[in-house]
């Protein structure tokens, strides 16, 4: 457990026990989830419920509703229907549906028949969806008449198309009864991968009902309870969302916030009487911004947020509009492990910092943080996240290269290890914080940085709701710092204003180049923020608290060329400080080499960061060309609008013959600039 306080760790494992006791129905009629009832197949679970909740609503959402009774049969008549067409043979099933409730019974046929089910999103790009197709290679393409044309174009030679509004509804509905072992393959979810492409991640029966169990268990579920269905039906949290309810009786309410929108979540959680909220950080951030605090969940009892970093400003959100009986949980998990760690939040918990802990490892879960060396003795304090257990995924489908790569056998015995991507720190009480993704980790002007840091540091400003930090590279190859901030409500704030906030805590290693404003953060498929999809800076002047003042004079006309090209930007005021503008002291020498080349004026590093503006430092060239290390108070140039200023064409007296001949020698091209 590396350094830890022992007598911390025991008073906040009891802490955290006390929350999770709590956080119960108040029917109180949660089942624990046996240990042996992993030992099953999914059917076979769903198939007890079925009869233990017959008449229980399963599957709620605004057009339909189906029963555990109904879902059964129907899923039994979808199982026969496959079986006449595919056998009993364990492959592929691609299922082609909305987020609606014939999902539900197409994905437990497709188990029931033996199949492993390939959840394919018809929100999701053409391309995409071929490109899983063609690598999980499905006999079988599951559509219905509203999808059909897009099921046409997916399926590939050999698969196989079913038309789910054409299956017999009179046909046979009993139980098939086809044994399944808890070791085959129950799904194939494919993930962003690091390459761009997707890759497929198995799941057997056992460990999604080993997942089940733990949720189970943690969260004291029961078939009183009503879930949200929040996810994009083809990643990880809606499968885990589905079976967990599901497999216990309980009821399962899809929404669509791109159809319904989220300004009308709180009263949709309220009519349903949902129990258990769960969703990505992400929306929930946009939910509570809905909120005017008269809001009355009477019925919540727990708040999931999984699949991305908790900040402590989430947790005030919790804390401010969500009833005192309701638990917050955090947790950190991947398609390939389930649930790795839970973090039990209530209204009294404080959050020292910004990030907020994942916690302590789940039932049967171990976890390390992996030095360089990858040292598997468990003892560090920092490191590469990695869990050891029995129940991780296989592997990626058809990718053995990969699964080697991320998955380390544990010699004499049935564990292995997964290494995450992501790096932690344990805590001397023994609770692990996740410090973002270890491929976020990166280098500028020989500084190593942490990207979560400056969005956490964001994100805790008043002026901002969203933001993500990402490296960009400039026209000149070099690499900068980019932020994408999503303004908390009203005017976007200037980036003098970001700046001055951050300054207060950022060393300036660590301040973006460029601050680009967004309505919103792009989503991949799985909910999280797509990096990916967020736009180029561009060469846009920032937005800063002084207005765009034009060069005025041939000097201004040549330092403000100058500084534009090196920052990579389409215009620069006068009146623009450098750094705000996105510059940095390597881009100083670049700006101070090429005054040198077009004007012969040689300026220090330090005076150039005293004359932090095109007019100063005009001012300053001026001064060189004079001769002069202090120019008298007339020749300065006044920030005001309307006030004269240092040309060549000014009156400067006996200087006037030489300044006019010195700048006009070095800028003598058709458009008054010179070589840049």
């Amino acid at each position: 457990m590396g350094k830890q306080d022992t007598h911390s760790s025991v008073a906040e494992v009891e802490r955290q026990e006390s929350i999770r006791s709590r956080c119960g129905h108040p029917s109180g009629r949660y089942v624990e989830f046996q240990e042996r009832w992993v030992e099953q197949s999914i059917p076979a679970r769903f198939e007890a419920q079925a009869r233990a909740h017959a008449d229980r609503v399963a599957v709620k959402t605004a057009e339909r509703r189906l029963t555990y009774e109904e879902l059964n049969r129907a899923a039994n008549r979808i199982a026969r229907a496959i079986h006449e067409l595919r056998g009993f043979d364990e492959e592929p099933v691609a299922v082609l549906l909305a987020k609606e409730a014939a999902l539900f019974p197409a994905i437990i046929g497709a188990l029931k028949a033996r199949k492993i089910y390939v959840p394919l999103d018809p929100a999701l790009p053409l391309q995409r969806l071929s490109f899983i197709v063609q690598d999980a290679r499905p006999g079988l393409l599951i559509t219905d008449s509203k999808h059909l044309v897009q099921a046409e174009q997916l399926a590939g030679e050999g698969c196989r198309l079913m038309n789910l509004d054409e299956v017999d509804t009179d046909g046979p509905d009993e139980d098939l009864g086809a044994p399944c072992p808890p070791e085959a393959s129950a799904w194939i979810l494919y993930t962003s991968g690091s390459t761009g492409k997707p890759k497929g991640v198995v799941q057997t029966h056992r460990n999604v009902l080993h997942y089940v169990m733990n949720y189970t268990n943690y969260f004291h579920l029961s078939a009183e309870d009503r879930l949200t269905f929040l996810f994009p039906f083809s990643v990880n949290g809606a499968a885990h969302d589905t079976f967990a309810a599901l497999l216990n009786g309980a009821t399962l309410l899809p929404f669509d916030v791109n159809r319904d929108g989220i300004h009308t979540l709180a009263d949709w959680l309220h009519r349903e009487e949902i129990t258990i909220y769960c969703s990505v950080p992400t929306l929930f951030r946009r939910f509570v911004k809905t909120l005017s605090g008269e809001e009355r969940f009477s019925k919540l009892r727990l708040v999931r947020l999984i699949g991305e970093p908790v900040y402590k400003k989430d947790v005030l959100s919790y804390q401010k509009y969500f009833p005192r009986e309701c638990v917050l949980v955090n947790r950190l998990g991947s398609t390939e492990t389930g649930s790795m760690l839970f973090y039990f939040i209530d209204k009294e918990t404080e959050v020292e910092n910004h990030n907020v802990p994942v916690g302590f490892p789940v039932y049967e879960n171990e976890i390390l943080l992996l030095g360089e060396a990858t040292s598997l003795d468990n003892g560090n304090d920092f490191g590469e996240i990695a869990v050891k257990s029995r129940y991780l995924s296989p592997g990626y489908w058809r990718r053995t290269d990969l699964t080697a790569r991320a998955f380390l056998p544990v010699p004499g015995g049935s564990e292995r290890i997964y290494k995450t991507g992501d790096l932690g720190q344990r805590l001397p009480d023994g609770r692990v914080v996740c410090l973002g993704r270890k491929d976020f980790q990166v280098k500028i002007r020989g500084y190593r940085i942490e990207l979560s840091e400056i969005e956490i540091t964001l994100q805790e400003l008043d002026e901002v709701s969203e933001a993500v930090v990402m490296v960009r590279e400039r026209q000149s190859d070099e690499r900068m710092l980019v932020a994408y901030v999503v303004p908390d409500s009203g005017a976007s704030p200037t980036v003098t204003t970001l700046r001055a906030a951050l300054e207060k805590t950022l060393p300036s290693h660590m301040m973006p180049s460029r601050f680009v404003m967004v309505d919103s953060l792009p989503q991949a498929p799985n909910g999280k923020v797509d990096r990916r999809a967020l736009p180029e800076p561009g060469r846009a002047r920032p937005n800063l608290d002084n207005p765009l003042v034009p060069a005025g004079t041939p000097v201004e006309e040549i330092v403000s060329g100058i500084w534009a090209k090196v920052l990579d930007l389409d215009e620069v005021g006068i009146h623009d400080s450098f750094l705000e503008l996105g510059g940095d002291s390597l881009l100083a020498t670049q700006v101070l080499s090429r005054v040198r080349d077009a004007l012969q004026v040689d300026l220090s590093l330090e005076k150039f960061f005293r004359s932090s503006t095109v007019a100063k430092t005009a001012l300053a060239v001026v001064e060189s060309l004079l001769g002069s290390e202090e120019s008298p108070e007339d020749l300065r140039s006044d920030e005001g609008a309307g006030t004269q200023r240092l040309g060549p064409t000014m009156d400067l007296g006996a200087n006037q013959q030489t300044l006019s001949g010195k700048v006009a020698g070095k800028s003598r091209r058709k458009d008054r600039t010179v070589r840049i």
